[in-house]
C-alpha cells in the first residue's frame, strides 16, 4: 500500500497539536503546518508553537546549520540571545542565524500562552550545542549527550583493524 502524499495546503484548525512537556517548567506544544516538506529532511518547515505560562519550550541552544525565525502571534514572552534577554510580543519577528556560536531560547514567564510561528530547516546533519549544560545534539547519530576529551588515537587497537580485513585483488575490480 502506498503512503498517501502529504497535503500541500493545511488549515491550522485541522492539525492535531503535539505536546512535549517535561516537569513543571519545560516544554510546550506545536502543530506542524508543512507536512509536504517535513517528510524530506533539509527542507524549510513551519510549526505553530504554544508555550504555556511558566515554561520554556527548549533549553538555551546554538545551531551549527539551521537558521531559525520566530514570529510572535499572541501572548508575551522573553527571548534570550547570547547574554541579552528581552521581552517579546505580538508582531515581533526574531532571527537566529546558524553558525554564529550564539545560543538562543524562548520562555514564557507571563500569565497567558505565548504563541508563535517557528520557521526553519530540518537538516539531517544538524549539530546543536547547549552552553548552559555542555550537552551536544548530533542529529545524524540520533544522540544528545556530553563529549569527553580524548587523544586522537585513544581506544584504537595496537594494530589497525584494516590489516585484518580481506583485500579484493586489483585484477577483480571494475576498470571503469
Amino acid at each position: 500500500m502506498l503512503d498517501k502524499p502529504a497535503p500541500f495546503v493545511v488549515n491550522v484548525d485541522s492539525v492535531e497539536e503535539e505536546q512535549h512537556l517535561q516537569g513543571e517548567h519545560w516544554g510546550g506544544a506545536f502543530k506542524p503546518l508543512t507536512p509536504a516538506l517535513d517528510k524530506r529532511p533539509g527542507r524549510l518547515g513551519v510549526n505553530l508553537s504554544r508555550v504555556p505560562s511558566g515554561r520554556s519550550a527548549c533549553p538555551f541552544h546554538a545551531h551549527s546549520r539551521e537558521d531559525e525565525v520566530f514570529f510572535v502571534l499572541s501572548g508575551r514572552g522573553v527571548f534570550r540571545y547570547g547574554e541579552s534577554v528581552q521581552e517579546i510580543g505580538p508582531g515581533d519577528c526574531i532571527s537566529c542565524p546558524a553558525d554564529t556560536g550564539v545560543a538562543h531560547q524562548l520562555a514564557n514567564p507571563f500569565d497567558s500562552d505565548l504563541v508563535y510561528l517557528g520557521i526553519g530547516l530540518n537538516d539531517p546533519h544538524e549539530v546543536c550545542v547547549y552552553p548552559d549544560t555542555g550537552k551536544i545534539n548530533v542529529r545524524s547519530l540520533g544522540r544528545v549527550g556530553y563529549l569527553d576529551d580524548a587523544p586522537y588515537y585513544d581506544g584504537e587497537p595496537e594494530r589497525p583493524r584494516i590489516f585484518e580485513l580481506p583485500v579484493e585483488p586489483r585484477s577483480r575490480r571494475d576498470p571503469g
